[in-house]
């Protein structure tokens, strides 16, 4: 296993902890020189707030932990394409690279409707590579929305 897909698994366990908890199960993980300093799920509908994206609450819980709103040199793992809201947290965070499993055809902002990061003019670019342990992360959202459709 290589260091991507070690770390996607890792955004894959937070996924897996937004299904059990009734959630859209999309996982993040955010890491800084080999180390995960953050992690996030879903936890839109019991917070019932709608910034509560994986995305942004592993970057809120990166921020805490390095103390700074700055994550400059940081990657973010998630298992789904990140939505136009998140792409542009990640932007303000200046996180260096985005790295993704399956892409989400209805509101991805990383190539599937636009790509942010095309738009030239920004004062920061991402990275942004896509694909890591696709099949893993397109199955999870596929059973949990099949389970949803059987209620």
């Amino acid at each position: 296993m290589n260091q991507n897909e070690f770390f996607m698994n890792e955004a894959l366990l937070e996924a897996k902890k937004a299904y059990k908890m009734n959630e859209v199960p999309i996982g993040a993980v955010i890491v800084k020189d080999g180390f995960i300093i953050g992690r996030g799920h879903n936890t839109r509908e019991c917070e019932e707030l709608a910034t509560a994206h994986a995305e942004i609450n592993a970057i809120r819980s990166a921020s805490s932990k390095l103390g700074t709103w700055r994550l400059t040199g940081c990657d973010i793992y998630v298992t789904i394409e990140p939505c136009p809201m998140c792409v542009g947290a990640i932007y303000q965070a200046r996180i260096k690279r985005i790295y993704f499993g399956a892409f989400d055809e209805k509101a991805g902002a990383c190539g599937s409707i636009f790509n942010l990061f095309e738009h030239k003019g920004l004062n920061h670019y991402c990275q942004i590579e896509s694909g890591i342990l696709l099949d893993a992360c397109r199955d999870i959202m596929t059973s949990f929305f099949k389970m949803k459709r059987k209620k």
